[in-house]
């Protein structure tokens, strides 16, 4: 089989890359690198021992997708590309709009013209808001906070209309929570641009030294020690759950919707001792005031993800800090 990877460059694309590669699969990635390092390129044929076939364009542009396209006959597209930081998103809500609404539009439009018939759509755990329960299932109302969950409610939405027109297709929805870690090697890991938005790429500055300081945004939650709980999962094994998607869509041809995530929850503290532990170092903190439309918990029903993809998450917290902690310190500088 050949796969599109778009966004193949980015944190969660290069490892999916990587993934499949490996097993065997042939992969053509498409990247604009407006959030992406081109120096990941090498690194990543070098962890797949071959040249990955990459597209640099905008598909944002239905001319270059249509192109790509045509050059190949390609089996399945895995979509990661877009922008996706929550807080950019409030800013700037009009570039989150045409960014992930358009490439997406045209990457379905092109499947359409040149018949491929599989596709796996990287949503989102931030589709559900301020949850009404916990755990989080599938069948939850979306209710997103800010316009980059808006943005994949509203792709959701149209993969749902564009199954129902074409019933031949096999589309997968694979909502995420909080992914985090770094590939094995040390060679790839998650290199946010400025200053980090997420927990674990903001601790592995702070225990690296470029950061002063980690904030605690909130010590006052109705949880065991106060802190907000969140599910994380190692990346490795969120491509594991992509590649049974994949896997699925070989037996059945539906439009299926699932979490993807650990079904347990760790607090910000719990984080920073992980972190510590796995580095040898003690991070610098501070307390802050509570972030608007923060809350105490938020994890997955990760039922559906057993019984319809044969997924579970294996990676601990443990392997999450400490392949985070390599590839912060074999990479100070990232990528150059």
């Amino acid at each position: 089989m050949t796969i599109l990877v778009t966004g193949g460059a980015g944190y969660i694309g290069s490892h999916m890359v990587v993934k499949l590669a490996n097993r065997g699969y042939d992969v053509v990635i498409v990247d604009d690198f407006s959030n992406s390092q081109e120096q990941i390129i090498e690194r990543i044929n070098r962890l797949c021992n071959q040249q990955i076939k990459l597209y640099r364009l905008n598909l944002c542009s239905l001319a270059e997708c249509n192109r790509m396209f045509s050059e190949n006959d390609f089996d399945a597209v895995i979509h990661f590309a877009g922008s996706k930081s929550p807080t950019e998103s409030v800013r700037n809500p009009l570039k989150y709009y045409h960014n992930n609404i358009f490439s997406t539009l045209n990457v379905l439009t092109a499947m359409k013209e040149y018949s491929v018939k599989k596709f796996i759509f990287s949503s989102s755990a931030t589709v559900y808001g301020e949850p009404e329960q916990i755990p989080i299932t599938e069948q939850m109302p979306l209710k997103a906070v800010n316009p980059y969950g808006r943005t994949k409610i509203m792709i959701e939405e149209i993969l749902r209309d564009m199954y129902s027109a074409s019933p031949d297709t096999a589309i997968a929805i694979l909502r995420y929570f909080n992914p985090v870690g770094a590939h094995s090697s040390g060679e790839i890991g998650e290199l946010p641009t400025g200053i980090p938005n997420n927990i674990m790429p903001y601790l592995s500055q702070v225990t690296a030294g470029i950061l002063a300081e980690f904030p605690i945004t909130g010590t006052d939650y109705d949880t065991r020690d106060g802190t907000g709980v969140r599910d994380y999962i190692h990346v490795d094994d969120l491509v594991e759950g992509h590649l049974a998607a994949l896997h699925r869509m070989d037996r059945v041809t539906d439009l299926f919707t699932v979490n993807l995530g650990t079904g347990q929850g760790y607090t910000v503290r719990e984080i920073i001792s992980a972190y510590e532990k796995a580095s040898g170092i003690p991070i610098a903190t501070r307390t802050v005031d509570r972030r608007p439309g923060d809350i105490a918990q938020c994890y997955a029903d990760v039922t559906l993800a057993k019984t319809e993809l044969g997924f579970t998450a294996k990676l601990t917290l443990e392997d999450m800090c400490s392949s985070s902690w390599n590839w912060q310190s074999k990479n100070p500088n990232g990528y150059e």
